[in-house]
């Protein structure tokens, strides 16, 4: 019997990866690692009342203190919805607050607040749990080599991008 070359390979000589990705099989292992880890990031992160992403805004302030809404859309790369978005809940939460800039009133200054910063010990505490989570198998010389990895593929994606820090 022939086989027939329009029929979909078997799955089992594919290494398990879907037909279309065969020509991209890191693409699809990064991709399915990123999901897996901000999976498991959104359930550590909702046990402090955390929504996935909202942790990077609050760690841009923590570090930036008072900045304008619009340098932090900016500073997070996303839609300015999404972010005024994050800003209510995290507002509603009392994390943040934003208020008139002196300097130009039109303009909105976004600064975290006293209460956040319980939140900024536990957000440390999460992420070295993920780390380690994330990183169980791996001996430090493995771990030194993925982060020298990841580098030089994120160093490639933003070139690519056209959105390389400085650049």
């Amino acid at each position: 019997m022939q086989a027939d070359s329009n029929a979909p390979a078997d799955p089992a000589c594919t290494g398990g990866l879907p037909s279309a990705a065969l020509g991209g099989p890191v693409s699809h292992a990064v991709s399915r690692v990123a999901r897996l880890h901000r999976m498991t990031a959104g359930r550590l992160l909702k046990g402090l009342g955390l929504y996935p992403g909202q942790e990077f805004l609050m760690m841009h302030l923590w570090d930036n203190g008072a900045v304008r809404q619009a340098e932090l859309i900016k500073a997070m790369d996303l839609d300015p919805s999404t972010v005024t978005k994050m800003l209510q809940r995290l507002e509603q939460a009392g994390h943040v607050h934003r208020r008139p800039d002196p300097g130009d009133r039109r303009a909105v200054l976004v600064e975290a607040t006293e209460r956040s910063c319980a939140l900024r010990a536990e957000v440390r505490d999460a992420w070295s749990g993920l780390e380690e989570h994330t990183l169980a198998d791996l001996d430090p010389a493995e771990r030194a080599e993925l982060i020298r990895l990841l580098a030089k593929v994120e160093e490639n994606l933003c070139h690519q991008a056209g959105d390389c820090p400085g650049g």
